[in-house]
């Protein structure tokens, strides 16, 4: 007789794993609304997840500033306000910009391939329409350019700033803010210029590179403060 075959188990994901990931799509989905309070029994509810995994997924959370603590209010969903759009804005151009300079000079090969998986995965969200991953694709592909600069300092700066604008991509992504330029247009938009920068990546093309990141920054910026004026 035959061996039998031996069935894989596939391990669980640990509880505060689970809990984590669906309170980042909550906060990213504006689901859990900016400065809304996040009480640890309504979690338990709404995630049926018992006390202990999460709290220690709020933990995270709150060293990724995605949630804060106040003594008196206890956690809360971090706010977004004009004025921290406005510094995140400005921190993002900086970096971006500042690693041009040093990506140009790198071999990129093994990033690029992973910045052109990326852009696969925004074009395949953009087909069907889902925005939560669209915001998920479009991070994972400008992750990728940082670590083209092989440089821990600046990976680890721009993680903060583009965790920071995930609820703006959200916010960008799921809003007809300009009624002349209909959604698909700017998600079109924003997977061509991914695909240009690449180019520029490849081709060592700094000016043009510079020029598509200060393009990509400025509408995405002008969008959100049309929505958060409006």
């Amino acid at each position: 007789m035959g061996k039998t075959a031996k069935i894989q188990k596939i391990p669980k994901q640990p509880l505060a794993v689970t809990a984590y990931e669906t309170l980042v799509k909550k906060i990213i989905c504006l689901e859990y609304q900016p400065s809304q309070h996040l009480e640890e029994n309504q979690l338990v509810d709404d995630l049926g997840i018992g006390r202990t995994p999460i709290r220690e997924a709020l933990v995270r959370l709150h060293s990724e500033k995605m949630v804060e603590t106040h003594p008196k209010r206890g956690v809360i969903v971090r706010p977004i306000t004009l004025q921290n759009t406005k510094a995140m804005f400005e921190s993002m151009r900086i970096m971006e910009l500042g690693l041009v300079d040093i990506v140009i000079h790198k071999n990129c090969s093994i990033f690029i391939k992973k910045m052109k998986e990326s852009n696969k995965e925004v074009k395949k969200a953009i087909d069907v329409n889902d925005v939560f991953e669209l915001v998920e694709a479009n991070h994972d592909f400008h992750m990728n350019f940082a670590k083209c600069s092989q440089n821990e300092f600046f990976i680890r700066a721009v993680q903060d700033v583009r965790t920071e604008a995930k609820r703006l991509s959200y916010l960008s992504y799921g809003n007809v803010i300009d009624p002349q330029r209909p959604l698909e247009s700017h998600y079109e938009s924003v997977f061509l210029e991914h695909e240009q920068m690449i180019k520029c990546l490849v081709g060592k093309d700094e000016i043009r590179l510079k020029e598509l990141i200060e393009k990509h920054i400025l509408i995405f910026r002008q969008r959100i403060i049309v929505f958060m004026t409006s």
